[in-house]
């Protein structure tokens, strides 16, 4: 789609009397007070009826302050330094719904916490003990292909996204691919062709207590930058470019759009979230990528009654139960408007089929306020497990479930490539960085990570490239996640559309989620459970607990869905 009326998109008249939002179970009122005791930073609802105008006005009288609003689905972040705010709000009968977005605190999940087994933190130290065998990439190991690392390139080739196979069909220009992450370099050699400036948009705020110094004096970021680099790393998967340097993503012709939602520090929060899923309806985007789950709440449930184990308290089932109506809404949202939204399994090693789920990691901001709980499986992963998103698993290259990724029957719609550190036991291609994801690494947080030295050579050139042309030198890093995973699935639902979709008169196509859908799983490759079902990770390394028993036909089971992602012949 090009739709580039972007005017439009940000706020809508005060006037207008808003529909009262469709999917989530509401928050009562009651909850809500509980949960907006205090000062800081809310998440606001709408009444069912009530005009935004009617709404900020009792906003404003009863001590807040609107610092953004999501018009169309009738949502508001206010600040306030008043601890009677919410009871006073919530008297005016103008809303129905008070929760915190975030407190001031230092987080324990974000960026170096939470991606550490992307990066295989733990193998590292080992491997850098006995690496060496192969030494480092140089253009000695360069073999044939149409990119400088296309030989490193596994994940392409296992799903047919190279020159010779989907590629010879379409490369997907004219598709809008939104990266809902940390980010996008756009200046990076290998996205900088492909990346849309106009439509981009940065819907987070630095938070220094997490994200570190503000780099800008508004504490937003240009939406062209990338501090953490997770979403860059994604971006490249997606669509870097054919340009005979570095690699080639699955979509290489189609467009990047920056629809950040995502902290420096990793964090996702409420209504940052909402807010890009809803502009990415408006702004015509055909697919957005989301590897990520909605902070603070790995699993958000709808009442105490989904409590297992642990004892929930009045405020946290109201952010809980807000943010799964929120984030439901959004999604539906966005999917009505033609978005088909793809998302990552997560890397928690769960079967979501279960009829429970152990989290020990929730709520994850601020720091010190994580519980040991048991939940049902009512309790949601969002948005990856909201009604019509398309749900990806991550394999390593021997095509195995990777020990990390979620999996469960029902929950799971497509496998795709993750990468796996400790694929291929009992070969001498275990435990080796070539089994992981490579793509895009900002040149900037390389220097910052302590990945490139001062004189800017390579810390560590096994989990690192560089490849350097007139005088431009570009960065790539190897990681492992359901979160690379994602994109690959991202990548080809841009090849479907380009390949499948009706042209819409402006370059672009038209194709709703749901034949987007239909083709991905209707050409994945059927993928057989294992024989026996029960894989073992213990001889990897991993506890017991780690180990996944799968379920189901070759057509459809547990660990592979539909099966793996095909871009050759989803294209045909």
């Amino acid at each position: 789609m090009r739709r580039h009326h972007i005017g439009v998109l940000a706020v809508l008249a005060a006037g207008l009397t808003l529909a009262a939002p469709g999917t989530g179970a509401q928050a009562e009122p009651q909850a809500a007070v509980a949960a907006a005791n205090g000062t800081g930073e809310f998440v606001v609802f709408y009444a069912d009826g009530t005009s935004a105008g009617q709404a900020r006005q009792a906003i404003a009288a009863a001590g807040g302050v609107v610092r953004d609003e999501v018009a169309q689905l009738g949502v508001a972040k206010v600040t306030t330094d008043d601890s009677g705010f919410s009871a006073a709000v919530l008297r005016s009968g103008a809303v129905r719904s008070v929760v915190r977005n975030h407190s001031v605190g230092i987080g324990t999940q974000g960026m170096q916490h939470r991606f550490a087994d992307e990066r295989a933190l733990d193998d590292r130290a080992t491997y850098a003990a006995t690496a060496g065998k192969a030494g480092p990439v140089g253009p000695k190991d360069k073999k044939a292909g149409p990119e400088s690392f296309s030989w490193l390139q596994w994940d392409m080739r296992m799903i047919g996204a190279t020159a010779d196979g989907a590629h010879a069909h379409t490369t997907g220009e004219g598709v809008l691919v939104g990266v809902m992450d940390t980010g996008i370099d756009a200046s990076h050699p290998d996205l900088a062709p492909n990346f849309d400036a106009e439509l981009s948009r940065n819907f987070t705020t630095d938070i220094p207590e997490i994200d570190g110094p503000c780099e800008v004096a508004t504490c937003q970021d240009p939406a062209d930058v990338d501090d953490g680099g997770h979403g860059t790393h994604v971006a490249g998967t997606i669509a870097a470019a054919y340009d005979g340097r570095g690699i080639a993503g699955v979509a290489p012709d189609a467009t990047l759009v920056n629809v950040r939602a995502g902290q420096d520090s990793g964090y996702f929060f409420f209504f940052e979230t909402l807010a890009a899923l809803t502009y990415a309806g408006d702004a015509g985007l055909d697919v957005v990528n989301m590897s990520f789950y909605t902070d603070p709440w790995l699993y958000n449930c709808a009442s105490a009654a989904d409590y297992v184990a642990g004892t929930p308290t009045p405020e946290e089932i109201a952010q809980q139960a807000a943010i799964r109506s929120g984030i439901l809404d959004a999604v539906a949202y966005a999917r009505s408007r033609g978005v088909t939204l793809v998302a990552a399994a997560g890397n928690q090693h769960t079967d979501l089929a279960a009829p429970t789920r152990f989290d020990d990691t929730s709520p994850d901001y601020p720091a010190g306020s994580e519980k040991v709980r048991t939940v049902t499986s009512n309790c949601l992963d969002l948005p990856s497990e909201a009604p019509g998103v398309i749900h990806v698993s991550a394999i390593g290259p021997s095509t195995v479930k990777a020990d990390y990724s979620t999996w469960g029957l029902g929950s799971i719609d497509v496998a795709a490539p993750g990468g796996w550190f400790r694929d291929h036991f009992g070969t001498n291609d275990h435990r080796e960085p070539e089994n992981m994801v490579l793509s895009t690494y900002p040149a900037k947080v390389a220097a910052e990570e302590g990945a490139v030295n001062p004189g800017g050579g390579l810390s560590d050139p096994h989990f690192y490239l560089r490849e350097c042309d007139h005088g431009t030198c570009a960065y790539y890093q190897y990681l492992q996640g359901t979160s690379m995973a994602s994109p690959h699935a991202a990548g080809v639902a841009a090849l479907i559309i380009a390949a499948h979709g009706t042209p819409d008169g402006a370059g672009g196509f038209s194709m709703s989620p749901d034949a987007v859908h239909q083709v991905m799983t209707g050409t994945a490759t059927p993928t057989a459970c294992p024989d026996p079902a029960l894989l073992d990770y213990t001889q990897e390394g991993r506890p017991a607990s780690w180990n996944a028993t799968c379920v189901g036909t070759p057509a459809f089971n547990s660990n592979y869905g539909h099966g793996i992602i095909d871009a050759e012949a989803a294209t045909e």
